[in-house]
């Protein structure tokens, strides 16, 4: 990134409240500063305490926007907060008075009205955290807000990992544009008190917002219970939101009672976020104790990384992402059905298991280690080289930008890197997609002709021919051949002549493209494709070693019946093995189904499916989509069992997730791949696979992703093209 990028952000946030929205707001400021990012932080509601804000004065690049107390919205009252319309209407006249290169948001309702209003169309980073996380919840209305949301937005911002999978799962139109923003937490700035052992009394800490369900009332009680057990204990409390609870009205009272008068309970008040750190770090054990209601939420609490950078242990709920955050053995989960007596049973073993207690202090503080504001700055760093790339020396010298056309009727393989293309500076990128092989809108086409200074053509199909015959003069054509096109008819009627450059995906298909076409060497190059490895970098679920996945059986060249023969012989000797197949139906595929011999194969193989003692219940048919990169958690194995590839980007993209990878030698696998992913027989993979113990497999996930990181990542291909593209 050689340029200063220009934030807004913006947050359906009361910035005089300390609560886990609150602190995101600052924490995300405090990021992009550190990033390098010019910040204009804009305020919902008026200022009535400066403690969150107070950090952010002085940082580097970094203004606050006080829409009340500088008159920026007309009627505003000393109390009201900004209407989501409101805000809309103002960071659209805050951007037309200083345009911003992207505007991160948070709250679905704002981000909704942003997408609607269309003011930022293409530089909305949302993040979502107030959006259905259940399929119960995921009604149509929603996923189409959603989808909405997405398809404007140029990243989505997820906590977690598992949010992120959620949301691809269930809106397609997020996959490739969801990014992890996890939480991010100060290194405190005094120096952390020694510990040689809980003090007398024990000192209980929890700082942020009471609410019901965050079992803050039932939390005052656990002092007295403590004293039943033998144990001296008083809670620390800081904070104060109290929320106002519809289903409970008389809660905001009986909290607020609890605080002032509830036995060992000590209320600090609402505090800056350092002065809450610096009374955290004089206790002993944090509380993170929720009602299990909470348990399938995909969020993490910021609060358990405050405490871990402390050095706190935190008693906390048995859930997915804390397990993933914190291991499957933390010792501290509130067990059982996570009452007020299951807490103060965790409470009583960090007081009397020191070994307990040691190994959760360590854990939380591993675990903040990794979400701390440096941290976070580093992956918004990442996340902005991504969307800004750098100028291309080839465009540094010209006075207009550089016209490229890119036309086809099949762009999927360009996704990301037509992203790329389009966010270079200097580069105007405009498509023409054909509707259909060889159906396209010629008066479209022939403007893209003559406007374009390079045409890139995906596929030697009709395309490829239309292009070939209405070059402009003085402009360039390059054209990508894959496979299928090498048997049609197109490559003799293509004017070889007005093609600058064929571009295949494989030394393989290269030498058979000039074999059989007779094109000058010259014009034939060799660019693979590119894979995503930063998006497919995903952590594995429990269970992965044991699954083998196949991506795409249509057509029968797919060879499923082979990946059918490895499952069989592993389930032979160990019933663990199953086999996760992502792929269209073949009968989704016409041209496919009409020919009898295909028809025949796929019976053939279902028969197996529904008749194989050792396949029963080990074949799972998964839903084509673009959700790969969480489906690919599952997957410990990749099968390429095809009769031929020009490439199998399948096989790339699940080695970029560290799923090992075993291919058949299919003509010029080794080309590609390394050889000792390479079997002669079904039976010899199996082998293989089965040989592997969980430190090899890992060791050999590792080298697999470091392998296509090293050869086929976006960046590096994306580079490629763009030398090719762009160079006269």
């Amino acid at each position: 990134m050689t340029r200063t990028l220009h934030a807004l952000v913006y947050g359906d946030v009361d910035l005089n409240v300390i609560d886990g929205s609150a602190v995101w707001a600052q924490s995300t400021v405090q990021a992009l500063s550190l990033a390098g990012c010019r910040t204009r932080l804009v305020l919902k509601s008026p200022v009535r305490t400066e403690r969150l804000i107070e950090p952010l004065t002085g940082l580097p690049g970094v203004t606050v926007v006080r829409p009340y107390e500088e008159r920026l919205v007309p009627g505003q009252g000393p109390r009201a907060s900004l209407s989501p319309v409101q805000a809309s209407q103002l960071l659209a006249r805050l951007d037309g008075d200083e345009p911003c290169d992207l505007l991160v948001l948070r709250g679905r309702r704002v981000v909704s009205r942003l997408v609607a209003d269309g003011s930022f169309g293409g530089r909305i980073w949302a993040y979502l955290t107030d959006i259905p996380q259940s399929a119960a919840e995921m009604t149509e209305a929603a996923r189409a807000d959603l989808a909405r949301v997405a398809s404007a937005c140029h990243r989505i911002l997820c906590q977690t990992e598992e949010l992120r999978c959620f949301l691809e799962t269930w809106v397609p139109e997020a996959c490739g544009k969801s990014v992890l923003s996890p939480p991010a937490v100060p290194v405190p700035g005094f120096p952390l008190p020694e510990r040689d052992g809980p003090h007398d009394p024990l000192r209980l800490v929890y700082t942020g917002k009471f609410a019901p369900r965050w079992n803050t009332l039932p939390m005052t009680r656990l002092p007295s219970l403590l004293r039943e057990r033998n144990i001296r204990a008083e809670l620390h409390m800081v904070g104060d939101k109290i929320h106002d609870d519809r289903a409970r009205p008389a809660y905001k009272a009986e909290m607020a009672e609890a605080l002032r008068k509830a036995s060992g309970v000590r209320h600090h008040g609402g505090q800056p976020r350092e002065e809450a750190m610096r009374i955290a770090a004089g206790c002993d054990l944090g509380l993170g104790w929720r009602d299990p209601s909470l348990d399938a939420s995909l969020e993490l609490s910021t609060k358990v990384l405050e405490f871990g950078v402390l050095g706190l242990p935190v008693v906390l709920n048995r859930t997915p992402a804390h397990e993933a955050l914190l291991g499957g053995d933390y010792p501290l989960y509130v067990p059982g059905s996570a009452t007020l007596d299951d807490a103060a049973e965790a409470v009583t073993r960090a007081v009397r298991e020191p070994e307990a207690r040691r190994l959760a202090a360590e854990r939380c503080r591993e675990a903040a280690g990794r979400h701390t504001l440096q941290a976070a700055a580093d992956r918004w760093r990442t996340h902005l080289a991504r969307a800004f790339p750098s100028r291309p020396p080839a465009l540094a010298a010209r006075k207009r930008p550089l016209r490229l056309g890119v036309a086809g009727h099949d762009l999927k393989f360009l996704t990301r890197l037509l992203d790329h293309l389009r966010s270079l500076p200097g580069l105007d990128v405009r498509v023409d997609a054909w509707p259909a092989l060889a159906r396209h809108d010629p008066a479209a086409s022939k403007e893209l002709a003559d406007w374009a200074d390079v045409v890139f053509v995906e596929w030697c199909g009709p395309a490829a021919v239309w292009y070939s015959r209405h070059k402009r003069r003085g402009s360039r054509l390059v054209v990508r051949l894959h496979r299928f096109e090498l048997t049609g008819p197109w490559p003799r009627q293509v004017d070889i002549d007005a093609v600058d450059r064929v571009v295949c995906v494989s030394p393989c298909y290269a030498r058979r493209t000039r074999e059989h076409t007779g094109w000058p060497e010259s014009k034939i190059s060799v660019i693979p494709n590119w894979v995503d490895t930063a998006q497919l970098d995903r952590p594995k679920v429990p269970g992965a070693r044991f699954r083998l996945g196949m991506i795409g059986i249509v057509p029968s060249l797919k060879r499923l019946d082979l990946g059918l023969d490895v499952l069989e012989k592993l389930r032979a000797g160990d019933r663990r093995w199953h086999l996760s197949v992502k792929s269209k139906p073949p009968w989704e595929y016409w041209w496919i189904w009409n020919k009898p011999e295909e028809r025949a194969h796929y019976d053939a193989v279902l028969r197996r499916i529904q008749t194989s003692p050792l396949l029963e219940g080990a074949v799972v048919f998964d839903a084509f989509g673009p959700d790969v990169p969480g489906w690919l958690r599952r997957i410990g194995h990749v099968l390429s069992t095809s009769d031929l590839e020009s490439f199998h980007l399948a096989t790339a993209e699940s080695m970029a997730s560290r799923a090992v990878p075993a291919l058949l030698p299919w003509a010029g696998a080794d080309e590609i791949y390394d050889r000792r992913w390479i079997h002669e027989t079904p039976e010899a993979i199996a082998d293989a696979i089965a040989e592997l113990g969980p430190q090899e497999w890992r060791e050999a996930g590792e080298l697999a992703r470091t392998q296509v990181h090293e050869s086929f990542s976006l960046e590096r291909v994306a580079g490629d093209w763009a030398e090719l593209l762009l160079s006269g």
